[in-house]
């Protein structure tokens, strides 16, 4: 157990991992130097772990000189995944800077940044990774925004952090990590009365069937586990968050990936199955915003 101080109360956290899938997680994102996270974020850096929403300036595909075209394809991709994190923190409400906000799965932490940026509030981000708490925390500091923006390396299950605090909070493609119902109890705990969740995330559609073949292959990759879209809203109802606005980023999420693919200096290999899981249907990316009652 640790002791650590957030906001005005001290809080006792629980140690970040409770199960051998968790160590698994935080192996593999400890372990991690994948060129698609760090050669993008390198750019600026801002370092997200998630993907692009939007329309994608395919003429980087058209540079003749090969060092160039692969920075163009490079700065895109960035462009695209800036862009889905500006989406999500613009669902956030209408924070002030005195608020608080809650980064559940904030990976590298670029997430709290934009909110910081956007709204100048105090932001708490919570991975199970050691090494990505070590590294976002770094990056705030040389952002001189370390006063209000904090990276801890907790459990985003069981966070230790003070009950009602949080005016807002999210997941950014982090659900998929642990049980929605223990996830969502934990953020309606955090946030106050009235306060607003919003999450993106990928999710196999119901109507589909079972999992795709294209959703299992996902999963293997990244050590997860896509819950289908059903349960978002069911887990939810069942916490005290009301969804208030649901999008379909599917198509919005096409064109990222559909460059990805021809980034021959950071594709991963799922490139592939991710244009198929959104074109037959079977995988959807959804924004789910929601409040607090």
């Amino acid at each position: 157990m640790t002791t650590t101080r957030t906001g005005t109360a001290t809080a006792t956290a629980s140690i970040p991992t409770q199960s051998t899938y968790q160590n698994r997680v935080a192996d593999y994102w400890n372990a991690e130097e994948n060129p698609v996270n760090l050669e993008l974020g390198r750019i600026d850096d801002m370092y997200h772990h998630h993907y692009g929403v939007g329309a994608a300036d395919r003429s980087v595909l058209d540079e003749k000189n090969p060092d160039r075209r692969d920075e163009r394809i490079t700065a895109e991709l960035h462009r695209l995944e800036q862009a889905q994190a500006e989406l999500l923190a613009s669902h956030l409400g209408d924070l002030k800077p005195t608020d608080r906000v809650f980064d559940a799965g904030c990976g590298r932490g670029g997430g709290s940044v934009v909110a910081n940026a956007r709204y100048g509030c105090h932001a708490d981000g919570v991975t199970i990774s050691a090494k990505q708490a070590d590294f976002a925390n770094s990056q705030a500091r040389g952002r001189g925004i370390d006063d209000k923006v904090r990276y801890h390396h907790r459990n985003m299950l069981d966070t230790g952090f003070t009950s009602g605090a949080y005016a807002a909070s999210w997941n950014n493609e982090s659900t998929m990590y642990v049980e929605l119902d223990l996830l969502f109890a934990e953020h309606a705990r955090l946030l106050r009365r009235g306060g607003r969740y919003a999450v993106i995330t990928g999710c196999y559609n119901d109507t589909y069937g079972q999992a795709s073949r294209e959703v299992s292959l996902i999963n293997a990759h990244y050590i997860c586990d896509i819950h289908p879209r059903s349960e978002y809203f069911r887990a939810m109802s069942r916490n005290r968050l009301v969804p208030v606005h649901v999008e379909d980023l599917t198509e919005a999420a096409l064109p990222y990936w559909e460059l990805r693919q021809e980034a021959a200096h950071l594709v991963t290999g799922i490139e592939e199955t991710f244009v198929t899981a959104y074109r037959n249907g079977s995988f959807q990316y959804l924004l789910i915003v929601a409040d607090r009652v």
